[in-house]
């Protein structure tokens, strides 16, 4: 029989959700944001940390629930702001028009009820 192995599923869950949002943040750091920032002012800046330094919290395992938070908020604002015509739609391939921003929103909100696990670079904070 397989046992359960909480820890490494979290683990799992923290590389797909922070390593693959980071490269969004990757890319925003090499391309600009001025698309953003002629939208949203000032707080188009704030890009920076939801896609890129909480990602890479996550990733690490440093203060995972905090940074769950920001990529959380993040991906809401993502479907607010640039996504909000495609709430109810469905993609030309049958999915959900807005899936890969909730897979990140839903992976973000487990994380931060579940934590960081062992397998992480802090582990004894509450935000971990």
């Amino acid at each position: 029989m397989i046992s359960k192995n909480t820890d490494l599923g979290l683990l799992v869950l923290r590389i797909s959700t922070g390593g693959l949002m980071l490269f969004h943040g990757i890319a925003k750091i090499l391309h600009g944001i001025s698309f953003l920032v002629d939208t949203m002012g000032a707080f188009g800046y704030a890009v920076y940390i939801g896609e890129f330094l909480a990602p890479l919290a996550i990733l690490l395992g440093f203060r995972t629930r905090i940074a769950s938070v920001f990529l959380a908020i993040t991906c809401i604002v993502a479907v607010a702001v640039a996504h909000s015509a495609d709430i109810f739609s469905i993609s030309e391939h049958g999915g959900y028009a807005n899936e890969l921003l909730m897979l990140y929103l839903f992976g973000s909100i487990a994380l931060f009820f579940t934590g960081a696990g062992k397998f992480a670079v802090s582990k004894n904070n509450q935000w971990d």
